[in-house]
C-alpha cells in the first residue's frame, strides 16, 4: 500500500502539506536559501550537505520517461538519505513555477526539477512550513515510503 492510497491527493492532510511546501519554498527563495536545478543541487550537496534541510524533486507525467532525469533523482535521493536530508517529491510543475515566479528578465529558464532548501538562520521559518514538511517526511518513512509524493494544487 502506498502513501497515496493511505492519504489521497485530495485529502485535507495532503493539501496542508502541499501548501506547507509552497510556503516553505517561497520563504526560502525570499531569503536566498533556495538552490534551483539538478546541476546546482549536485554542486551544493557535494560542497556543503550539512546546510541542506530539504530536497524537493519535481516532475510531471511527461517526465516519467526521461531516463536521465530519473537517474539523477535516484542518485540525489540516495545521497540525501545517506546525509539525513528530508526529501519530498512533488507533482505539478506549473504550480511550482507559479509559486516561485518568473526568472529575472534575460535569464535562462530555470530547471525546477530539483530544489534544495538550506538551513534557516531564524526560528521564524517554522511558521513557513518547515516543521510540517519534515513531520510529513518522517511519517512517510515510518510507513516504509522512501520518498513521499505531494500533488501541488492549481489555484
Amino acid at each position: 500500500m502506498t502513501l497515496e492510497e493511505l492519504l489521497p491527493c485530495d485529502s485535507p492532510r495532503m493539501r496542508a502539506v502541499g501548501a506547507a511546501v509552497e510556503r516553505l519554498l517561497a520563504a526560502a527563495q525570499r531569503s536566498a536559501r533556495l538552490t534551483v536545478g539538478v546541476y546546482e543541487a549536485a554542486k551544493l550537496l557535494n560542497a556543503d550537505p550539512d546546510s541542506v534541510v530539504l530536497c524537493v524533486l519535481a516532475t510531471d507525467e511527461e517526465d516519467e520517461g526521461d531516463i536521465a532525469l530519473q537517474i539523477h533523482f535516484t542518485l540525489i535521493q540516495a545521497f540525501c538519505c545517506d546525509n539525513d536530508i528530508h526529501i519530498v517529491r512533488v507533482a505539478g510543475m506549473r504550480r511550482l513555477a507559479a509559486v516561485l515566479g518568473d526568472p529575472a528578465p534575460g535569464a535562462e529558464p530555470r530547471d525546477l526539477h530539483c530544489l534544495l532548501v538550506t538551513t534557516p538562520q531564524a526560528d521564524a521559518w517554522q511558521s513557513h512550513g518547515l516543521a510540517e514538511v519534515a513531520n510529513y517526511c518522517a511519517e512517510s518513512r515510518d510507513r516504509n515510503q522512501w520518498v513521499p509524493v505531494v500533488q501541488l494544487q492549481e489555484r
